[in-house]
């Protein structure tokens, strides 16, 4: 046995006993009241959990989890409340300082919605559907990354040390509190068929839905709107496939007046709020043409459909950049909060270049999000899976550095990944996963993908190292599965952080890849490397780590549900 093959079995034998530890103490933990000092060894951070958990009492583990995720919530409240008095007085705060806490005040609004909606779950019942607990758990996994991300945005500002030390501790301390909240929900609500599930081959059948012609989604246009798409470039889209996906309402942006709006951001601002589902989609069709806009679809907008005309035809496109003074998370040229959105046909840029570092393309937060045929343009952080539920099919993405990167749960299905010619002395990582908590959800899964050099990169006469992905976070986790691998890639393959930084704690894997850079020889050897099987593989298919069967037929997006 080799030193990789050796590393593999310890950290499957290793998984194998946590889980089943996991597994066994659920059960004993919701078949009788239990301490509190028990119930927090199961949880990152005991000692921290026994601070906040009433002592010398004996409940169950659901009595516990509510009130966790109560007193999450009124610590969320109580930060909020603190950001928005900074905000509020900011004479002599940084413009720096003004835009992170400005992030802090959206996601922590987020966390309150979040968390309210997790109480309404758990309080009536200890016992959910399936469906319900994958809800929940994903709910309480973006809180935790939320907060990262608000954290991560104060600490890389020139703050002043008042506003640090208020807020950078009670932030930590909330991280904690809301890691303990989801640790005890895994323990007692999550199913145990769920906790099971990376130790069971799931053997189901899933047909793959295919595109409408021309490789739009199949619509059903109401009558009503169909005079409208048949002027102009509207009438490809009348060439797709009428069957398929509900759309309540049509509208078309197009610069020249001929449409509805001459700006995407007049048709998002258009969309009705908090869309009921089996409503119906909200479609924008954005013809072809440059887009110089920097389009945020935020919370309220539910069930929004946005339709191009092709990669490099509708193009919306920004130059907003870490060094000229934005937040990593502000500086996406389009960003997505609202939940169920679909999009199709449009290349997504920012333009700053590798020279002003993290720049992105695309910040995606919508959970239950799609993109497909759809070409993300960047240097370093391009495309920005921030969190929650998210599937990418058929696109195409481009970067150096960190480029596909954050904390959501994704896929990315039938994708083309380019790599592109970096700063000189710079590697290319095409991943920098943000898992930060065991009990997250979360982790990013390329199936039947295909990685090669762009042009710039195929064409430079140096040598650029280019590798799968590295650890952002202490948990990081990252698949490659049945994919394609240039002779680009590294032959170790992965990449570290910072020394031995979360080398023991995080999951990366392949399984069943072709091409010259898949040789999995001289990979890395780290604890947490694996050359997976296809039972262990399984758990990272669009079925069964987005439960995508659930939500993904509605959306028309073409998908396949298990390995090949």
């Amino acid at each position: 046995m080799n030193m990789a093959s050796m590393h593999s079995t310890i950290c499957i034998l290793s998984l194998f006993l946590i889980l089943h530890f996991s597994t066994s103490h659920a059960s004993s933990f919701t078949s009788k009241p239990t301490s509190p000092a028990t119930l927090c060894n199961s949880t990152p951070f005991p000692f921290f959990c026994k601070s906040v958990l009433p002592q010398n009492q004996s409940a169950t583990i659901y009595d516990y989890g509510r009130l966790s995720v109560r007193r999450s919530l009124a610590t969320t409240s109580n930060l909020l409340s603190l950001v928005n008095n900074y905000l509020r007085f900011r004479r002599g705060l940084s413009e720096t300082t003004i835009l992170a806490l400005q992030d802090c005040q959206l996601l922590l609004g987020l966390n309150i919605d979040f968390l309210s909606n997790s109480i309404q779950t758990i309080d009536p019942t200890n016992t959910l559907q399936s469906s319900q607990a994958e809800d929940t758990q994903t709910l309480l996994s973006a809180i935790l990354t939320n907060q990262q991300t608000c954290l991560d945005g104060l600490q890389s500002t020139s703050s002043s040390p008042s506003i640090k030390n208020s807020l950078l501790t009670p932030l930590s301390n909330g991280s904690k509190l809301h890691s303990v909240s989801l640790a005890l929900f895994w323990h007692g609500w999550v199913h145990e068929t769920k906790k099971g599930r990376w130790l069971t081959e799931r053997k189901q059948i899933f047909s793959d839905i295919t595109l409408g012609r021309n490789g739009h989604l199949p619509l059903r246009i109401p009558r009503r709107d169909r005079k409208i798409l048949e002027r102009g470039s509207g009438r490809k889209l009348l060439q797709t496939d009428v069957d398929g996906v509900k759309v309540s309402q049509t509208v078309v942006v197009n610069p020249d007046g001929s449409g509805n709006f001459t700006t995407i951001n007049d048709a998002v601002a258009a969309a009705p709020n908090k869309t009921k589902a089996g409503k119906g989609y909200f479609l924008i069709y954005v013809v072809a043409g440059v887009y110089e806009e920097y389009v945020s679809i935020p919370k309220n907008k539910y069930y929004l459909m946005m339709i191009g005309d092709g990669i490099n035809q509708t193009v919306i496109t920004g130059n907003r950049s870490v060094v000229d003074g934005w937040t990593t998370f502000n500086s996406a040229t389009f960003a997505v909060v609202g939940q169920r959105f679909v999009a199709a046909n449009i290349t997504f840029r920012n333009t700053a270049g590798a020279i002003k570092h993290q720049a992105v393309a695309v910040r995606n937060g919508a959970d239950l999000s799609a993109f497909v045929s759809c070409s993300f343009e960047g240097y370093q952080d391009t495309l920005y899976t921030h969190s929650l539920r998210q599937f990418y099919r058929e696109c195409d993405i481009y970067g150096t550095v960190d480029f596909i990167f954050g904390n959501a749960a994704v896929v990315f299905q039938n994708c083309n990944i380019y790599p592109r010619l970096p700063m000189q002395g710079q590697f290319n990582a095409i991943t920098a996963q943000g898992r930060t908590d065991i009990n997250q959800n979360t982790g990013i899964s390329f199936h039947n993908c295909s990685i090669a050099a762009a042009d710039d990169l195929a064409s430079s006469s140096g040598t650029t190292q280019t590798f799968l992905g590295r650890p952002w976070k202490e948990y990081s986790r990252t698949v490659y599965m049945q994919s394609f691998m240039d002779s680009l890639i590294d032959s170790a393959g992965w990449n570290n952080w910072s020394g031995d930084f979360a080398l023991s704690t995080l999951y990366y894997a392949e399984y069943d890849n072709t091409g010259p850079g898949s040789v999995t020889a001289k990979r890395v050897t780290w604890p947490g490397y694996h050359v997976m099987n296809a039972t262990d593989a399984a758990n990272f298919t669009v079925s069964n780590f987005l439960l995508g069967d659930n939500w993904l037929l509605p959306t028309g997006v073409p998908y396949h549900g298990d390995l090949l």
